[in-house]
């Protein structure tokens, strides 16, 4: 079985290492996400996430912060979290896609990233960063 899927999530860490939570691809409303699950919370990524966060960290071309916050938080302006909700960014706002649920973009789309072989993460108790490999 292929990793990735309902049957056979990825298995990961937050980047502190103190929460586990999974992920793994599906279709909902019609588009590909990825389904996060973090003890019986449930939130959805835009699949492109993936791709797109690495093209701008590949353009940055250096370490860029995190910055997770959840929905109703102001995200830190220049951070992972910032992007993943800008209207500067591909998608043009919200990569997160359950209304309420939107954000800490920066707190679980990183872990998957690093799993896959696609970026560098820091692992402090706060303040971690990524870049792309």
């Amino acid at each position: 079985m292929t990793q990735g899927t309902a049957q056979d999530p990825w298995l990961l860490k937050t980047p502190p290492g103190t929460s586990d939570f999974t992920m793994h691809r599906a279709e909902a409303g019609g588009a590909d996400v990825l389904v996060c699950t973090v003890g019986k919370t449930v939130l959805h990524y835009d699949y492109r996430a993936l791709a797109d966060l690495h093209a701008m960290l590949k353009a940055h071309g250096d370490w860029m912060e995190l910055g997770s916050a959840d929905e109703q938080k102001e995200a830190k302006p220049g951070t992972v979290e910032a992007w993943g909700r800008s209207a500067d960014n591909p998608v043009g706002g919200w990569y997160g896609r359950k209304k309420g649920l939107r954000g800490r973009f920066g707190m679980y789309i990183p872990p998957l990233m690093e799993a896959l072989g696609l970026a560098e993460v820091e692992h402090n108790p706060r303040g971690n960063r990524m870049r792309a490999i």
